[in-house]
């Protein structure tokens, strides 16, 4: 009875128990950015406090996710003629399998700075969820590594490239398709592939040049931004941000339920949180602001639903974080800016330095903020700031950092690191 009684309490408490072992998709299990993760390192540098570190080919500002015993991360050539899924071993950082999934004969142009291989995977048991946007989606069966699905019929010219991630929610996968030429959200059926449904962003995106001439500039069509399902008032929302606006639709039938237009911005790129009866989220670039949207709307609601906007430190790239009653947010320039959720009142603002694209994570009661340049600055969650570490890696940050464990699992421009208390 003894040896049974310890054999519970061991299972019970194995990390395996708890969600803090699994990051299975782009800012987290919950979407939040948030981690129940403790004994984090709070100090790491090359050589300190590294499991591994192992060498990714090729580009790709995809964060890596983690299930199990393995990583997923996706990679591309440089001009995105061929793109790659690879699973790593989370234990040693070997790769496993270096699955090349498309060949692309005539790859759309991408910005410089972004990559062909930005979206995030998602990840279940037995599957994982590979999207480059329109070149190409997959479905992975993570014990044979055989593609169960595949789809590249999706036509959107994503312009600067693509950089939207799916989501999973019960039987669908949910995904963004945001170009300069087509704007639309779908939901596939994720053991199949095939589509439950489609719906075309609804607002007019035709712009005018300063002639009052139709202007063609796809920048103004373009967003990078990751849906989020929440379940608000009995009633199921998959919050979505377009270019010039945001949507709620029906995740079971694609039904728009409610926006918010804000033509003043376009090219909205993080996910949204929840809190207080509000949906907090910034708008993007182009004067972007953070704006609370109060749940509940039908319609066209931007006159009647939002809350408050805040422009001053609003991010453009990285998504913001809501921990009790603030959101804290790192501005693409590195200005920190902590924010009450319930008024929109500025708190605090500090400038901590560096460019920021990758979204800060909390975890272990600390905030980590990650730079371009390689630096993570740690700092205490309050309404005064109080920066606790800072640390460094070679070749910087463009994706967003992964927890699990006890360890963080870091994308560079060139490695996949595992960083962990030694």
């Amino acid at each position: 009875m003894t040896r049974i009684v310890l054999t519970l309490l061991f299972v019970l408490l194995s990390p395996l128990a708890f969600a803090s072992d699994n990051w299975p998709q782009f800012r987290g299990p919950d979407g939040t950015g948030h981690s129940d993760a403790t004994g984090l390192p709070t100090e790491w540098g090359e050589g300190k406090n590294i499991v591994w570190k192992t060498p990714i080919h090729d580009r790709g500002w995809s964060s890596p996710v983690v299930f199990g015993k393995q990583v997923w991360l996706t990679t591309a050539s440089k001009d995105g003629r061929q793109l790659f899924a690879l699973c790593l071993d989370r234990d040693t950082g070997k790769i496993i399998r270096d699955i090349k999934l498309f060949d692309v004969a005539q790859p759309q142009y991408a910005h410089p700075f972004n990559t062909y291989a930005s979206p995030t995977p998602v990840i279940e048991q037995g599957r994982v969820y590979i999207t480059f946007g329109s070149p190409g989606t997959a479905a992975i069966d993570t014990k044979t590594f055989k593609v169960i699905w595949e789809r590249r019929d999706f036509e959107c010219n994503h312009f600067r490239g693509s950089g939207s991630s799916p989501v999973i929610f019960r039987n669908l996968l949910l995904m963004h398709f945001d170009g300069s030429d087509h704007q639309f959200v779908v939901a596939l059926d994720k053991n199949t592939g095939r589509t439950i449904w489609r719906t075309n962003r609804s607002i007019d995106f035709q712009d005018l040049d300063k002639n009052g001439k139709p202007a063609a500039e796809g920048d103004l069509r373009k967003a990078f931004s990751t849906p989020h399902v929440v379940q608000l008032n009995g009633r199921w929302e998959m919050i979505s941000l377009g270019a010039k606006a945001a949507y709620s639709y029906d995740p079971f039938t694609g039904k728009e339920l409610w926006r918010v237009e804000e033509r003043g911005q376009h090219s909205a790129s993080t996910r949204p949180v929840l809190g207080f009866g509000m949906i907090f989220y910034p708008t993007g670039f182009s004067n972007g602001q953070l704006y609370a949207v109060r749940t509940g709307g039908n319609g066209l609601i931007t006159d009647t639903h939002v809350a408050w906007r805040v422009k001053r430190g609003a991010s453009n790239k990285p998504s913001i974080l809501l921990i009790g009653d603030l959101i804290y947010m790192i501005g693409d320039t590195g200005i920190a800016t902590c924010v009450e959720a319930k008024t929109g009142e500025i708190v605090w603002q500090q400038r901590i330095g560096g460019e920021y694209s990758a979204s800060p994570v909390y975890a272990d009661g600390k905030i980590w903020m990650f730079s371009e340049e390689g630096k993570t600055t740690v700092i205490k969650p309050g309404r005064t700031f109080e920066k606790l570490a800072e640390n460094h890696l070679d070749e910087g940050f463009l994706a967003s950092p992964a927890i699990a464990g006890k360890a963080f699992f870091l994308r560079t421009r060139t490695h996949l690191y595992r960083i962990e208390k030694k």
